[in-house]
């Protein structure tokens, strides 16, 4: 409704959602079911068949919007990212990037990404099928692990790209069990963390490229360790062609060392047109030249950045900023600890205490004893601030459809 979309193209699951809001869309006026005919609903190969040849396309210019993206929606409602034609040929450089050589022969693509959103779409879709690289697609929701690896292993998939929290949620299975053929794996979405960097190394045979962007200026920091740009826990170092720097709360540039909000200056290929009918979401993602992710994060003296968390969900504790990838990291450590996730609960003494939500292994009981043995490990590795002084344990991590974790669900949990 929001976009005042015109057509749809969609399957009998699809259409089923859509009969339950089609009173809310008087903008649509087509709509087309790969599943056959179905009600008002044309089949696809059925108005393929009816259909006249290709029109002359229409003459465009790379700001003229091209594709809408709506953002995950981690915290607040989701916005129209409205993109020029330029979005594509502005991610190929940091696609090549990550999966360098790119293409190669024999390549072939896989992600369990959603292609509505911007990492199925930009980080996988579009770019491969732009280099004629075959693209494998795995009709399974929700991610399972094992089912993933030997769809890997059945199709001979080379390339993959997975988010964060996929990988991690493999480490509970052995993909020694299957015949992986991957050459490069690119991450993004989440912060990857060192815990999960190190078991992809030793478990699937390869470094992990992870990078970073958002669906309003996407793949603008990233990894490539065929070229020598390779860190555990870190999103690797602005790519070529994007400006990109660390700025304070009053918009200056920060130094090595010290937390900045990720910024990146336009003009820039792969950033947005601006909010979907936001005239004022949009002036206020920008400070002068420099758009605001909304992200915390740290780079060091060699130029990689490491990710700290959105503003939003940075925890304040007795005067320290404290992102939660960090602890995350290090409770994915725990060999009791399948998925974690870490947020801010109020304290009237400290502003903030640090709560983590577990999600356990098989094979492993809930128990106050345990909680306090997470509790230890973890403060031992960081500092005392820190460390999370309540655990929960949680069947599930909250996540959106794009596989984030939905910190403000366990906010309110908290």
């Amino acid at each position: 409704a929001e976009a005042g979309a015109s057509a749809i193209v969609t399957n009998a699951d699809g259409l089923a959602k859509l009969a339950a809001i089609r009173a809310d869309l008087p903008a649509l006026a087509t709509v087309i079911c790969t599943d056959g005919p179905a009600g008002d609903a044309e089949g696809y190969r059925e108005a393929l068949a009816a259909s006249k040849p290709f029109a002359t396309a229409e003459a465009t210019t790379p700001d003229d919007p091209a594709l809408m993206i709506f953002t995950s929606g981690t915290t607040g409602q989701p916005k129209g990212a409205l993109h020029g034609h330029r979005v594509l040929p502005g991610h190929l450089p940091g696609f090549a990037f990550t999966h360098t050589p790119f293409p190669s022969a024999g390549d072939r693509l896989w992600t369990p990404s959603d292609w509505a959103w911007a990492g199925g779409l930009l980080n996988a879709l579009l770019p491969s099928l732009f280099h004629g690289t075959p693209v494998v697609f795995g009709p399974f929701r929700p991610f399972d692990p094992d089912e993933a690896l030997a769809l890997m292993a059945k199709a001979e998939v080379r390339n993959a790209f997975l988010p964060p929290t996929a990988l991690k949620m493999m480490r509970g299975s052995d993909p020694a069990r299957y015949d992986l053929k991957l050459r490069t794996i690119g991450a993004a979405g989440e912060s990857l963390g060192r815990e999960a960097f190190v078991w992809a190394k030793e478990k699937l045979g390869l470094p992990v490229n992870e990078f970073y962007g958002q669906t309003e200026c996407n793949y603008v920091i990233g990894s490539s360790a065929a070229l020598g740009v390779s860190r555990a826990g870190a999103i690797g170092k602005p790519i070529p062609g994007h400006d990109v720097t660390l700025l304070d709360e009053a918009g200056r540039e920060v130094p090595d060392g010290v937390a900045g909000q990720i910024a990146v200056r336009r003009p820039d290929p792969v950033m947005f047109l601006g909010y979907w009918n936001q005239p004022e979401a949009t002036a206020a993602k920008f400070l002068g030249d420099w758009m605001l992710t909304g992200d915390q994060a740290i780079r060091d003296s060699d130029g990689y950045i490491r990710f700290i968390g959105r503003d939003d969900d940075v925890i304040i504790s007795a005067g320290y900023r404290i992102g939660p990838a960090e602890i995350e990291d290090c409770l994915l450590a725990h060999p009791t600890v399948a998925m974690a996730a870490a947020v801010g609960k109020p304290h009237p003494v400290r502003t903030e205490i640090v709560k983590a939500f577990i999600v356990l292994k098989p094979g492993f009981e809930r128990s106050d004893r345990l909680a306090e043995e997470i509790r230890l490990f973890v403060r031992a590795r960081l500092s005392a601030a820190e460390y999370p002084r309540e655990i929960a344990f949680v069947d599930e991590i909250p996540m959106t459809t794009t596989g984030k974790v939905v910190r403000r669900a366990l906010r309110e949990l908290a």
